[in-house]
């Protein structure tokens, strides 16, 4: 199990729970977590045994955004004497941000995210890349970024309006306004809300293990026809899953679950 400067990580019964650890800081996202962040999704995508993860936050919030310190050390990190370079230095460091977050859409397993409390700024970049999210009615949700005079830059304004439509993710994004677990609800950014913290920690727990029953290759290709049917045409996502299932129906996954299915019994999967 790798140990992580701002996450820990657990792994039951095929299910990884990434934990954002930080709580004196409200779990602000310094330099350290946004490396963690694609090391521990590296991990889990490489790892078998899990199967699916479940990304939370410890102490009072889920996270208070991206850690101000870390903006302000931005410009020492990429100053050149040219100012061509400066700037393309600094576009550098906003893709390796992006690449840190997209790490959790890259990663083959569900990844489900379970925020209580706070979720601001870089925290709705940072679930927008989750497959699921889910809140508890304690939860509240900003796009900052537009209070501080800056255009959020790793994925909010790309991924938020698939979530929630074009309009409402304008509007969030124009005015920085809060909302709420219910207005979250309404607007479909989150599956559920859960009345409190713990109650959402156990019934995350409980969808992800239902996850974590079914065929890990059947999952796994449902993530990935799901995520590039996003993307491209239905025609394109057609011709995809029939080039996928051809390339991967005939598993000892279909063998177990049809197996299975005639007996009553509870298919057993390979990992």
């Amino acid at each position: 199990m790798p140990d992580f400067e701002t996450l820990t990580i657990a792994v039951e019964d095929h299910i990884a729970t990434l934990r954002l650890n930080r709580p004196e800081k409200l779990n602000a996202m310094n330099a350290a977590m946004w490396s963690d962040l694609r090391a521990a999704f590296r991990y889990v995508d490489e790892t078998p045994a899990i199967r699916v993860a479940i990304l939370e936050g410890e102490g009072k919030a889920f996270t208070s955004g991206i850690d101000l310190q870390m903006m302000l050390g931005v410009g020492a990190q990429v100053r050149d004497d040219c100012d061509g370079r400066t700037r393309e230095n600094l576009r550098r460091v906003i893709l390796d941000l992006q690449e840190s977050l997209t790490s959790l859409e890259r990663c083959r397993k569900p990844v489900l995210a379970a925020v209580h409390g706070a979720c601001v700024g870089g925290g709705i970049d940072l679930i927008c890349c989750a497959d699921m999210r889910y809140c508890s009615s304690d939860a509240w949700f900003t796009i900052k970024e537009i209070d501080i005079g800056m255009v959020a830059d790793v994925g909010t304004l790309q991924r938020l309006p698939r979530l929630v439509g074009e309009g409402m993710a304008r509007e969030l994004a124009y005015t920085a306004r809060k909302f709420d677990a219910d207005e979250a609800k309404e607007m479909r950014l989150v599956n559920r809300v859960f009345d409190t913290p713990e109650a959402l920690r156990a019934g995350v727990r409980e969808i992800a293990a239902q996850m974590a029953a079914k065929s890990p290759l059947s999952v796994r290709g449902v993530k990935e026809m799901i995520s590039y049917a996003r993307d491209h045409s239905v025609a394109d996502g057609l011709n995809y899953v029939a080039t996928w299932n051809a390339a991967m129906l005939m598993s000892a996954d279909l063998q177990a679950a049809m197996t299975a299915g005639m007996s009553k019994s509870t298919p057993i999967f390979k990992d």
